[in-house]
């Protein structure tokens, strides 16, 4: 059996199908997964060993349909589902599964504040989408992997982050996502262990405001390294503090208790984060992984599915109004955690 999975982005959303491409790999004899994504995001992918083949869209859909036409596929798995999906799936002729994507539920919860979603995690419903084959979630969570030969030298962090620190990921697709720097800075003061600030090259300036607090305990790590260094620095952390993000589910892949920060989003949109049902190393349940800040009673939160570029109504009251104390406080925990563990 051939099967082409469809997810084109984003980082999160490419990290919340890998239950799917494991549990298809693993209970379906002799399948050969394909998977097809932007050729932007094939760093997040192409270490997955449950992946045998990897294909990337072109600027020109018509060549990307033309190049999967001459591959036998049984089943299209259609995990993004839009209309480059429907016109793959259409060209191709073979059956599909579309995973349920909640579009009016979605629309109902952010402009209407109805919530009419189902208590089913984005994940799982990824897992779903391949019940016709018989394939069911297996329990495990998500997964991320770095391929070998990129590691993450102990010289590439200061001397004062050696024994242990706080993933701090600062960056976010949206502003509405992302705490303003006074209040990362807050945090920061709060925080009693070694911060690595984590983000891209586009976080970098900001990065370099919230470590002025103190370039001792602060390390600024955005845009120095690359997506898997990155990654391997929050495998390496103690726990790990984000808002709404694609590293948020890379540390859930690597079993990091987290503190998850929500401004525009929510976890009402069933992407909170997202662990094995019990962990095989700890016996520590899903539930007591993570820690979800949002500021109670804002009739105006979630505001979008995926952020947007400023707050709508104007004041930002969930991220402005986020209780730095209880977050700080969690993520310490966590902390002394994991180094008494």
């Amino acid at each position: 059996m051939r099967l082409l999975f469809i997810r084109f982005s984003s980082i999160g959303d490419i990290v919340f199908t890998t239950p799917a491409i494991r549990a298809a790999k693993q209970q379906l004899p002799g399948v050969e997964i394909h998977f097809l994504t932007k050729a932007s995001m094939k760093a997040v992918t192409e270490a997955n060993p449950y992946i045998d083949h990897f294909h990337y869209l072109e600027k020109e859909l018509a060549t990307t349909i033309e190049a999967l036409k001459a591959i036998d596929f049984d089943y299209v798995i259609d995990l993004h589902k839009n209309l480059r999906t429907y016109k793959i799936k259409r060209a191709l002729g073979v059956p599909s599964f579309s995973y349920k994507k909640l579009s009016w539920q979605k629309f109902l919860l952010t402009k209407l504040h109805l919530n009419f979603m189902p208590t089913r995690h984005i994940s799982e419903r990824c897992v779903d989408t391949l019940a016709p084959l018989g394939v069911i979630n297996d329990g495990k969570g998500l997964d991320y992997f770095v391929p070998n030969q990129i590691t993450l030298p102990s010289t590439d962090l200061p001397n004062t982050h050696k024994n242990g620190y706080i993933a701090l990921v600062i960056g976010a697709s949206f502003a509405s996502k992302k705490l303003p720097i006074e209040k990362l800075q807050e945090l920061c003061k709060l925080l009693k262990y070694p911060v690595v600030l984590v983000g891209g090259k586009e976080d970098a300036i900001e990065g370099a405001q919230v470590t002025k607090i103190d370039p001792i305990k602060i390390f600024n790590a955005c845009g120095k390294f690359s997506l898997h260094e990155s990654a391997l620095i929050v495998q390496q952390s103690k726990t790990v503090i984000s808002h709404d993000t694609g590293f948020l589910y890379i540390a859930c892949a690597y079993h990091k208790k987290t503190v998850a920060i929500w401004g525009a989003t929510s976890p009402a949109l069933q992407v909170a984060p997202y662990y094995p049902i019990t962990d095989a190393e700890s016996s520590i349940s899903a539930s007591d992984m993570f820690y979800n800040s949002i500021v109670p009673n804002l009739s105006c939160q979630p505001c979008s599915n995926y952020g947007t570029k400023q707050c709508p109504q104007g004041h930002f009251a969930c991220m402005l109004q986020q209780n730095m104390a209880a977050i700080a406080t969690m993520a310490n925990g966590y902390y002394e955690d994991a180094i008494s563990a």
